[in-house]
Parts: C-alpha cells; sequence; structure tokens
C-alpha cells in the first residue's frame, strides 16, 4: 500500500494553507506603528464617517487597528479558521469572500487596504475588483514588512526561516514583493512610506511567529531545526526578561483612486 503523501505547505492553496495557523498567527504576528495607521488614514477626513475593506483580512490585526481609530471595517477573509479566531469588534464586519470576489456593493468603500497580502491575489481580477468597489477618490493603501536593516535578531531570524520563504516565492526581501497593479489601476501612482518598529518576542513567541508563516513545516526534520536553531538565537539575542527585541521596517505602499 502506497504511503499517501502529505502535501508541504506551499502546495496548498492560498485560502487554506493557513488552517493550521490561525490561532499562531493571531498571537505572533506584530502589529502596525500607529504612524503607519495614521499614514494610510492622512487626508481622508474624519475616521469616523469612513469605511474600509481589508482584504485579506486574516485575523483582523488591521482591521483591528483602523476600527480603534473609528472607521467602520468590513473585513474579508476567504479563510474559516481566520475568521473565526478573529477578534470580535462592533466596527468591524467580516465576511468570506476574496480579493478578486469580495461581495462588496459596487463604490461603495472609502478606503481599501491590505496588510501582508497583496502577494497572494491575481493581479488583473483583484485590480478590477478594488476598482468597483472604491468609491470615485478613494484610497488603497498595502502594508508589509521587511528587516530593519542592521538589526542582528531579524537578519538571524530571516536567515532561520528564509529557506521556505525561498522556495515558496523565490523570494524573501520584501523590495521584491514591491506591488503591480493591473488596468483599471496600472496608471496610478505610488506613495511610498517607511516606519521604524519594535517588538517583543521570548522563545515561544520566536517559535509560533514562525510556525504562523505559511511556507514552515511543523513536523519533520525542518521543523525540528527551526526550533533548534530558534532556541540558539534565543541564548543569543534574550534581554535579561527573556524577550528578543525584534527591528522591523514598516512599508505603506499608497494610491489615489
Amino acid at each position: 500500500m502506497t504511503k499517501k503523501r502529505v502535501a508541504k505547505p506551499w502546495e496548498l492553496s492560498p485560502t487554506t494553507r493557513f488552517d493550521d495557523r490561525a490561532e499562531l498567527y493571531a498571537k505572533y504576528r506584530p502589529s502596525y506603528p500607529a504612524e503607519a495607521i495614521d499614514c494610510v488614514l492622512e487626508g481622508l477626513g474624519d475616521p469616523a464617517g469612513l469605511l474600509a475593506a481589508d482584504i485579506g483580512a486574516g485575523t483582523g490585526i488591521v482591521s483591528r487597528l483602523l476600527a480603534g481609530c473609528g472607521v467602520s471595517v468590513r473585513a474579508v477573509e476567504p479563510n474559516a479558521q481566520m475568521r473565526r479566531v478573529a477578534e470580535q469588534n462592533e466596527h468591524v464586519h467580516w465576511t468570506e469572500g476574496t480579493a478578486e470576489k469580495t461581495g462588496l456593493d459596487d463604490h461603495s468603500v472609502d478606503l481599501i487596504v491590505s496588510g501582508q497580502a497583496w502577494h497572494w491575489f491575481e493581479p488583473n481580477a483583484t485590480c478590477k475588483e478594488m476598482s468597483r468597489i472604491a468609491i470615485p477618490g478613494g484610497r488603497l493603501a498595502l502594508l508589509w514588512y521587511d528587516d530593519l536593516p542592521g538589526n542582528e535578531p531579524s537578519q538571524e531570524y530571516r536567515r532561520i526561516v528564509e529557506p521556505g520563504a525561498k522556495e515558496t516565492f523565490g523570494i524573501h526581501a520584501v523590495e521584491q514583493w514591491e506591488p503591480t497593479l493591473a488596468p483599471p489601476l496600472d496608471h496610478k501612482k505610488c506613495e511610498r512610506f517607511e516606519f521604524e518598529y519594535a517588538y517583543r518576542l521570548d522563545l515561544t513567541g520566536l517559535i509560533g511567529r514562525a510556525r504562523s508563516a505559511s511556507y514552515v513545516p511543523h513536523e519533520g526534520l525542518d521543523a525540528d531545526r527551526l526550533v533548534r536553531e530558534m532556541t540558539e538565537m534565543h541564548a543569543r539575542f534574550a534581554e535579561s526578561d527573556g524577550f528578543v527585541t525584534m527591528g522591523l521596517l514598516c512599508i505603506v505602499h499608497r494610491y489615489a483612486l
């Protein structure tokens, strides 16, 4: 009898590949700096009067930050487990949908955001959908994280998880993830902003953050290697309280629609 092959994470579809990672994602993924959220909202008027769509919302990291500013948010997420673990918020309405087919009304949202997710979307169908749901004169804001140059803990973390990232995307640096907009948005001018951000993780958090990534295995030799090397990293960089300070660079791409 032939043993059934278990698919590796990067061979699963974007809709299902986070099924066993949603709780890790919610617990260990970094938030975004307040300055980045201010940048997303800058010039749009009173946040309480805005309706935003968070596309590929995951467990609602960006949605909660926008809601905390008074924005009403439609969080669009195809993964049921991600939606299940998302923190409930009276200003956030969750809906099952994809970037290519959000299910939102025509020209209904003032702001479209996507945090650490645009690379999962098919550009042509997504840009048509974004054009359909945005009001004339609305805004698209895309957020990513990269390692803060010169920050040793972040560079070491990247070295440990990089093999899976390269096998998944063939890339690992956010500079190589520069978004490409397709028609009818391909002529839109991009404003690019950078914000430094630090967050702190203990050993459990370092391993948990790594395991929240779609390309990091939870079992087998590669999983054992990750735990071993994260333990060594923690021993090298942990401060007196047992936490490692990770330096990140939050990058915002902002477009007027």
